[in-house]
């Protein structure tokens, strides 16, 4: 149980109408997010239709499986971040708070992971932009890693955005700010890190496997 009493801020009618309005934000917040990440996408597409052999050797420098492994990290970390909003809600605040540390558990992992195949890619001479120092076969291979390189970075501001959110509500759980009678930070900080996830969802076959 929250032990600190949720005030209602001043100028919302009362609680119902601040968590409602406050989903509102978040969920318009997303359409942003959405927005943003499907522009990048149709330009990777517009140029993929010019240099369809650039993008076939882009991809064949990709390490599937970790993208894959990457994959199950974040379906795994959307798994325990509902499971900490549902114990939230019905008063299991030692629960609530495992299963946040195991989400922020799965994001270092998943950081990991891409720190590992930046790393790779980089020994490599595979840089975005003028610093391409890969011997490409086509032409065009810079376009393309400077997409993925655009679209995955982008991706992982966004995780570490989100762990910090993640940290700051569990903090704020462990001192009896959240609980039955308030949990709106904590379902907003899950709804944008499920965007994060989803994202992933489609850069992953996009990127990976196509």
């Amino acid at each position: 149980m929250s032990t600190v009493k949720h005030h209602v801020a001043h100028h919302f009618r009362d609680h119902n109408h601040e968590y409602e309005s406050s989903k509102q934000g978040i969920w318009l917040f997303m359409c942003t997010e959405v927005l943003m990440f499907g522009a990048i996408l149709v330009a990777f597409f517009y140029y993929q239709a010019m240099y369809p052999e650039s993008w076939k050797e882009g991809a064949e420098l990709l390490d599937w499986t970790k993208g894959a492994a990457n994959t199950i990290v974040l379906l795994t970390s959307s798994l325990t971040m509902a499971l900490a909003i549902y114990f939230i809600r019905v008063g299991k605040r030692q629960a609530a708070i495992m299963n946040l540390v195991i989400t922020l558990i799965c994001g270092c992992i998943f950081m990991g992971i891409k720190y590992m195949e930046y790393s790779h890619k980089f020994h490599m001479g595979i840089f975005p932009g003028k610093f391409f120092e890969y011997s490409a076969q086509t032409a065009d291979l810079n376009l393309y890693v400077s997409f993925y390189f655009l679209l995955t970075g982008l991706h992982g501001i966004h995780v570490l955005l989100g762990m910090g959110l993640i940290t700051w509500i569990l903090i704020r759980i462990m001192r009896g700010h959240y609980g039955p009678e308030h949990w709106t930070g904590v379902e907003g900080v899950g709804i944008f890190w499920h965007l994060v996830d989803l994202v992933w969802i489609y850069l992953f076959p996009i990127l990976y496997l196509i």
